[in-house]
C-alpha cells in the first residue's frame, strides 16, 4: 500500500493567493485589451417649429377645401342649387354688403349677444356663489337649475318672443336663458372646490362669513367663471339666432331665414360665413381675457 499523500501546510492558501494573483493580472489585460465605451452622443433638443407653419397650413386647407368645393360644384359632382358654389356665394356677399343690410344685421346680432353674454354672466356668476351660503337651499334649488339646463330652449323661444316681442329684448333674453344655467352651475362647481378647511380656520380666527366669502370663496370661484367664458359667449351667440329665427326684424337669423325660405342658398353661405366669423372674434376676445387673468392670478400667487 502507498502512504497517503501528504499536504504541506499553507500549500491551499498560496495556491488561492497565486489564483487570485491570476485572475487580476487577467482581468487587467481584458481591460487593456477592451475599447473604452463610447460616450452616447447628447440627445439633440427638438427643432422650433416656424411661427408662420402652423397659420400657412390652415390657409391651405381652406383653401383645399373651398377650391375642392368650387371644382365639385362645375363639374357636377355636387348639385350647385343645394350646395351653390364658392364663387357665387362671394359675388352674393359682396352685393349684401354693398347693397344690403348685412353689416346692420351683424350689428344687431352682435348687440343681442354681447347683451346676452353679460346679464348671463352676471346673473349666473351671482346665482352659483349664492349656493355657498345655505347648502339647504342649494340642495333644493340646484335639482331646478339642472332641469332647466336640460330643457330644450327652442322651446321656450316662442313664448319669449311673444311676450318680449320681435325686438332686441327677446333675442337678448334667449342669449340670457342659454348663458345663466350653464355659468351658474360652473360657478358653483367652483365654489364647492372651496377647501373647507380654510374657512373653518377663518372662522375660528373670528372671521365672518362675509369676510370668508369675500377673501376665500370668491377669489375661488374666478377661475372657474374665467373658464367658462369661451363656453358660454358661443351659447349667447346660439341663443341670440334663434330668437331671430322665430321673430326679428334685423339679424343674421332673420337673414338667413329669409334666404332659406325664397331658396337663396349662396345667401345662406353667406349668413353662415358671418356667423363663423363673428363667432371666432367672439372666442378669440374671450380667449385672450381669459388668458391674461390667469397669466396675472398665477403671477399674484
Amino acid at each position: 500500500m502507498s502512504a497517503p499523500t501528504q499536504t504541506r501546510p499553507g500549500s491551499t492558501v498560496e495556491g488561492r493567493v497565486a489564483s487570485s494573483a491570476e485572475v487580476r493580472d487577467a482581468m487587467q489585460d481584458l481591460e487593456r485589451l477592451t475599447p473604452p465605451p463610447r460616450a452616447r452622443p447628447a440627445p439633440a433638443a427638438p427643432r422650433p417649429e416656424p411661427r408662420l407653419l402652423v397659420p400657412a397650413l390652415r390657409v391651405l386647407a381652406l383653401v383645399v377645401l373651398v377650391g375642392g368645393w368650387e371644382v365639385a360644384a362645375r363639374t357636377g359632382v355636387v348639385d350647385p342649387f343645394f350646395y351653390s358654389m364658392p364663387s357665387q356665394i362671394w359675388a352674393t356677399g359682396v352685393t349684401a354688403v354693398t347693397e344690403g343690410t348685412v353689416l346692420l344685421d351683424t350689428a344687431y346680432t352682435f348687440s343681442a349677444t354681447l347683451l346676452g353674454f353679460a346679464i348671463g354672466t352676471v346673473v349666473g356668476v351671482a346665482v352659483g356663489l349664492s349656493f355657498w351660503w345655505s347648502r339647504r337651499y342649494a340642495a333644493v334649488a340646484e335639482p331646478f337649475v339642472v332641469a332647466f339646463e336640460a330643457m330644450p330652449k327652442l322651446a321656450l323661444a316662442p313664448i319669449v318672443v311673444l311676450v318680449l316681442g320681435i325686438g332686441i329684448s327677446s333675442k337678448v333674453a334667449m342669449a340670457t336663458a342659454l348663458v345663466v344655467v350653464v355659468q351658474a352651475l360652473n360657478t358653483y362647481s367652483g365654489v364647492k372646490s372651496v377647501d373647507p378647511d380654510l374657512t373653518r380656520m377663518l372662522a375660528s380666527v373670528g372671521a365672518s362669513r362675509r369676510q370668508v366669502f369675500a377673501k376665500v370663496v370668491v377669489p375661488t370661484t374666478l377661475p372657474w367663471v374665467v373658464s367658462g367664458l369661451r363656453v358660454t359667449i358661443g351659447l349667447a351667440l346660439s341663443g341670440a339666432i334663434v330668437g331671430e329665427y322665430i321673430g326679428a326684424t334685423q339679424g343674421i337669423g332673420r337673414m338667413i331665414q329669409y334666404a332659406g325660405s325664397t331658396y337663396e342658398i349662396s345667401l345662406i353661405w353667406v349668413g353662415i360665413a358671418v356667423l363663423a366669423a363673428l363667432s371666432m372674434v367672439l372666442y378669440a376676445v374671450v380667449g385672450a381675457v381669459e388668458r391674461r387673468f390667469l397669466a396675472s392670478l398665477h403671477v399674484s400667487r
